[in-house]
């Protein structure tokens, strides 16, 4: 590593209900090989159990339990908060359905260390059940159907992503920050919950001038089917919710002409596709979903960091 000693790092790990798998994303994260790495459980209520098993299991893990349920968002915002608490030089903020390599963080570290402007770094990011086929290779912003869209997805890994680059977004879901940066920029923002606050987040931080990168050295993978869950009702309805909000919070007059256009192309070519399915109602429940974020409050900025905390 170019730094001697090492950048400390909290890798936090954000669990509901998910005692199985969360055991087994913390034993996969206990095994990387970076030098100076804390792991973080962020209990979100959960009633399982969790908590209870993940200390049993591995006692060096800091257990962060809350007693209700927060949602992604507000979960992953005590989990930041705690890490800030800390001396820690980066935060790595991870779903529970994962499992990583064991150079993972050193390699993620180590592209962030080539420049002072890369705020967030992401990896290579493979289907769970099909080891070789991609996830994401690091994502793109856009004022479509949805706020996001994951490079690769769906492709066979033939190293046609095999470069270090900047993108316009990683994707939550293993997503490395500078400490200063999150201090900088604020928190994960509520009005994203259940989708679109990683697009959120990295707007901000490029706004601000800090660079997305992604490199394909470190690799993870996710527990997410190819095919289930991918159009689904409650999705639909937040992913639709998360876009409509993203246009008006960052949207340009030629951005909403552009939003409007695909959403309502998209939805009817959509909605006769899923009708033969009986999934129609996944698209009605996406038209509510934008209807939701064109009208719900914008509640300003988003929450920001306390003097208190570091």
């Amino acid at each position: 590593m170019p730094s001697n000693p090492p950048p400390k790092v909290a890798a936090i790990v954000l669990n509901y209900n998910g005692r199985d798998i969360t055991l087994e994303a913390i034993r996969s994260l206990a095994a990387m090989t970076y030098a100076e790495f804390d792991i973080l459980h962020v209990d979100n209520g959960s009633t399982d159990g969790s908590s209870e098993a993940v200390a049993a299991a591995f006692p060096d893990v800091i257990n962060v339990r809350l007693e209700e349920n927060q949602g992604p968002v507000g979960g992953l915002n005590a989990g930041l908060a705690r890490a800030l608490a800390g001396d820690y030089d980066y935060l790595l903020s991870l779903n529970n359905d994962i499992e990583v390599a064991t150079d993972m963080l050193t390699e993620m570290v180590r592209a962030a260390e080539t420049s002072p402007r890369i705020g967030c770094v992401g990896p290579k990011t493979y289907y769970y059940g099909d080891r070789n086929r991609l996830w994401s290779a690091g994502g793109v912003l856009q004022f479509k159907q949805s706020a996001t869209r994951e490079r690769g997805m769906g492709e066979i890994d033939r190293g046609q992503f095999d470069r270090e680059e900047e993108v316009d977004y990683i994707n939550g879901c293993a997503i490395l920050l500078r400490r200063h940066v999150v201090e900088e920029v604020g928190f994960w923002d509520p009005m994203f919950q259940f989708a679109g606050e990683d697009a959120d987040l990295c707007m901000r931080l490029k706004r601000r001038g800090y660079l997305c990168f992604y490199t394909y050295r470190a690799v993870l993978w996710h527990m997410v089917s190819v095919t289930a869950g991918a159009y689904e009702p409650r999705r639909t309805f937040f992913t639709g919710r998360a876009a409509a909000v993203f246009l008006r919070r960052y949207g340009s007059l030629g951005d909403w002409l552009t939003f409007f256009v695909y959403m309502t192309s998209g939805l009817t070519l959509a909605f006769f596709r899923e009708l033969p399915k009986g999934n129609h109602g996944a698209v009605v429940a996406k038209l509510r979903g934008v209807f939701e974020g064109l009208r719900a409050p914008m509640t300003g900025s988003p929450p920001v960091v306390e003097e208190s905390v570091g």
